[in-house]
């Protein structure tokens, strides 16, 4: 990355492989590096060297719409600020993904991903009449109603209380093991991390330590 300094290093020979179906937990300080690994993973970014893989598909053979392409029908991200569009209700927000990707019945499936999150009474609500935590169901109900291969979640509990937080780790990890979805996660939270299959260690744009869990 190139800053009004000069060359500026944010990740640095960053080597990793998940496994399907795997969730890991990426780990450290703010500044280490972290948000920017999960960007280039899913293809919202590109790095100035190396590849980066997504399946069979490697993401940084392809364009910006192709990219986009591939995380349409692959790829759900759940953010620590919702990212829901205020003018949508809560159905229709978990829709848009199904509708973006020409889905007929889009309709009955966001309320069917909605009822997984316990939202179903909640379908016809806008974002400003719902809590952080239902807003993050909502979150949760429209990365998971595409069936994604893998589901990226940055500081998913960032915004919220511990208790609600933990209910909304609960559902992320229930519906991540239901689906079979491969699940990385960027935490500040040990105790979220502690639930994954492993914990990459990150310092500096550096793995620095791996942390593997039996399951």
């Amino acid at each position: 990355m190139t800053s009004p300094e000069g060359e500026l290093t944010i990740l640095d020979q960053v080597d990793l492989a998940v496994s399907r179906g795997e969730s890991i937990a990426i780990v450290g300080a703010s500044g280490a590096g972290k948000s920017t690994l999960l960007g280039l993973l899913a293809g919202l970014d590109v790095p100035s060297s190396g590849k980066i893989w997504l399946g069979n598909h490697e993401l940084t053979a392809l364009n910006e719409d192709g990219r986009a392409a591939l995380r349409a029908d692959h790829v759900g991200f759940v953010f620590q600020s919702f990212h829901l569009i205020p003018s949508l209700t809560a159905k229709e927000n978990v829709m848009l993904p199904l509708e973006l990707s020409g889905v007929v019945h889009a309709s009955e499936a966001a309320l069917q991903a909605l009822a997984k999150v316990g939202l179903a009474r909640r379908s016809g609500h806008y974002p400003n009449q719902l809590s952080g935590g239902e807003k993050q169901r909502v979150a949760i109900a429209r990365a998971f109603v595409i069936n994604p291969a893998v589901l990226f979640a940055d500081e998913p509990t960032g915004n919220l209380d511990q208790r609600t937080g933990e209910t909304v780790i609960d559902l992320l990890f229930r519906l991540n093991q239901e689906t079979g979805t491969t699940l990385v996660l960027v935490t500040h939270d040990t105790a979220l991390a502690s639930r994954c299959d492993r914990t990459l260690f990150m310092d500096a744009g550096k793995m620095v330590s791996e942390e593997m869990r039996s399951k």
